[in-house]
């Protein structure tokens, strides 16, 4: 699941909103939802999350903050090192080959730690 689908899942549950409903008012099959919601599908547009803004009567930071996390939810990510140091790339490799052994708890201490720099 991406950033945005978890958010946009929680307005959905919040507000009682099947996917269903919320694909016909968007003009989207419930499938691309769902995908969008699990991370199956590449992050949404500008529109798509303008959209989704206006459905669920979202304004001002709240929608600023979704259109964030849209852009943190890509769920191919590239790194493109070239020109940093060696450090950088064995960094940025290493984490590719791990991420997927790391528990949630060191996913989200690692996040931390870049946030706050």
């Amino acid at each position: 699941m991406t950033p945005f689908g978890r958010r946009m899942r929680e307005l959905r549950a919040a507000r009682g909103v099947t996917l269903q409903q919320m694909a016909a008012a968007l003009d989207v099959s419930p499938a691309y939802l769902s995908a969008l919601e699990h991370g199956r599908r590449g992050r949404p547009s500008r529109t798509r999350v303008h959209q989704v803004c206006q459905f669920f009567n979202v304004v001002w930071d709240e929608a600023d903050e979704l259109q964030r996390l849209a852009r943190m939810s890509h769920p191919r990510v590239t790194v493109d090192t070239s020109g940093l140091s060696p450090e950088a790339t064995e960094f940025a490799n290493e984490l590719a080959q791990r991420i997927r052994k790391l528990s949630r708890d060191k996913v989200k201490a690692l996040l931390e730690e870049l946030k706050d720099n």
